[in-house]
Parts: structure tokens; sequence; C-alpha cells
């Protein structure tokens, strides 16, 4: 069985992205892929995984969760959906370091389901916006226990993702980054679910509509019904081009609120992150979807 584990992260459209997926739950079953309810996994995995703290799994486990998750129906691939996987937003963050529990959370369902084909789906965001927000959401936002000395220009994702293949280095990963999410939705949903781009899906444009005009929307939908047939990079295209001219405002800029950070800061924090994207997508067995 191939096991799909979209682990967010949180404030990346996890939660609309699990509703896209459920909505596509029975079409995807006809073809052997299976979206189980969040209700029959999240809670028994976690306690799964968090009782390895102090044994190891039982031999039993794996048949357990996976009785669980398909209610003895069979299935080639399952995609499981939880932001929550690698820790809270309580915890995302912690001696300047993006989701630290990470590593060790994988290596655990790797040992639960080392007969299966694990891999990891996880958008990722921009920390000039997302560390404002993790931060405000902190268990503890002291600065020695948040960011642990460290600058926030140092706060990257490739040291995490970096972990994470050391830890598991049989589970690959695909990475996409949030500011191309509504670029690309249909094909994240495609890839998770393993089909081809010319797979139809239901909810294709749910992102896009939700940061689009309605007038955009309407002129996209005709665009489209008067190209019926596009390349997947066309498709692309023509969305930035609508998104460029028919963008809601206040759904694309996001308010920054952190003491002490300029503009220069926001900026310069941008300028790593596309550098550290460049870098992730060199690492051995990631791959990061583009637009």
């Amino acid at each position: 069985m191939k096991l799909v584990l979209h682990t967010g992260v949180h404030f990346t459209e996890e939660d609309r992205m699990m509703k896209c997926l459920l909505r596509n739950a029975d079409d995807f079953a006809t073809k052997g892929v299976m979206v189980p309810g969040h209700g029959k996994y999240r809670a028994i995995l976690r306690d799964t995984l968090n009782a390895m703290v102090s044994a190891p799994p039982s031999e039993m486990a794996r048949d357990v969760l996976v009785d669980a998750f398909l209610d003895d129906t069979e299935a080639d691939r399952v995609i499981l959906s939880d932001a929550n996987f690698f820790r809270t937003p309580k915890t995302a963050v912690q001696q300047g370091m993006f989701y630290p529990a990470a590593p060790v959370r994988m290596m655990r369902m790797a040992q639960i389901f080392e007969r299966d084909e694990v891999e990891i789906f996880m958008g990722i965001r921009n920390p000039a916006t997302l560390l404002p927000i993790l931060h405000s959401k902190s268990e503890n936002p002291d600065p020695a226990y948040f960011w642990g000395g460290r600058d926030p220009r140092d706060v990257l994702w490739s040291e995490t993702i970096g972990l994470l293949r050391e830890a598991v280095p049989e589970v690959p990963i695909t990475i996409w980054c949030n500011e191309d999410t509504p670029l690309i939705w249909a094909h994240i949903i495609r890839q998770m679910a393993g089909l081809p781009d010319d797979q139809k899906i239901i909810g294709g444009f749910d992102l896009l509509s939700s940061i689009m005009s309605t007038e955009g929307m309407k002129r996209f939908r005709a665009y489209l019904k008067d190209h019926p047939i596009m390349t997947e990079h066309q498709k692309r295209r023509a969305i930035a081009a609508f998104l460029d001219k028919y963008a809601l405002e206040g759904e694309v800029e996001e308010e920054l609120d952190m003491p002490g950070w300029t503009d220069d800061v926001v900026d310069e924090m941008t300028e790593i992150y596309d550098e550290d994207v460049a870098k992730i997508a060199a690492m051995s067995g990631v791959r990061v979807l583009m637009p």
C-alpha cells in the first residue's frame, strides 16, 4: 500500500485541501485511492505515535491502524491529511526551528508502516508571513524559547526538510510553496492521488474562487470554455493573468505584525526563502511542485 501523508503545514490552506480531497473521495475510490475522513485516523494515529515515546509498537499496530482507516475495504493508495502530524501550532517553532518534532515522528511512522510505501506531501510558506502567526500561537512566545538566540532570517525550511531526509531517507518528500498554491491547486490534488493532470477532479478552482472576484471567476470560466484544449502550463499562465487583474486585494495581501521587523527585514527574509526553496529542490529524494 502507498500511504500519502499530507502534513500541512499550518496556515497553508490545509483545511481547504482536506475538504477538496473528501469531495473527490468517491471518484478516487473507483481508482483504488482512499481518502478516509479525519475522524477515522487522527486521534488513533496521534495516540499510537505518542505511545511510542515509551514503548515500540506492537506487531499488530499497523493492521489495527489500517482497519481504522479503511473499514475492511481494499486500497492501493491511502491519503491521510493532518496539519498537526508534526505537532500543533503551539509547538511548531521552538528554538528557532520549524517543527523540531518532525524527524522523530516520521521515524516512528516509518517503523509502523515499514512494509508500505510512505510519502510526505507538505506545503511550506514564507517565514516572513508565517513566523508572526506561529509566534502569536506559541505556547511560550518568550524569545529564549521561540527564537533560541537565532535571528528570524536563520529560520529555514531546508533545515527541517534536511533532517527529515536524514531520519527517513526511504520516504520521498513532495513540497510546494503556499504562495504558488492558487496556480497549482488541482495539480497538487492529482499528485497526491497519483492521477494524471488531464484527470478531471471536483473543486479544482476552489482556492482560486476564494481570492478572485466574482466577475474575474466568471470571465476565467468563460475563457476556459472558449479554450477547451489547454496544457496544464497554459492553464497556470491564464490563472496568473486573471489573478493579476481580478485578485481580491484583502485576500492576497497579508498584514505583518511582528515588533521590530522593518520592510527591509521582510524583503531580506523573502529573498532568503526563495534561495532556500532552490536549496530544497536540489535535495535528493525531494521534489518541489512549481507553476
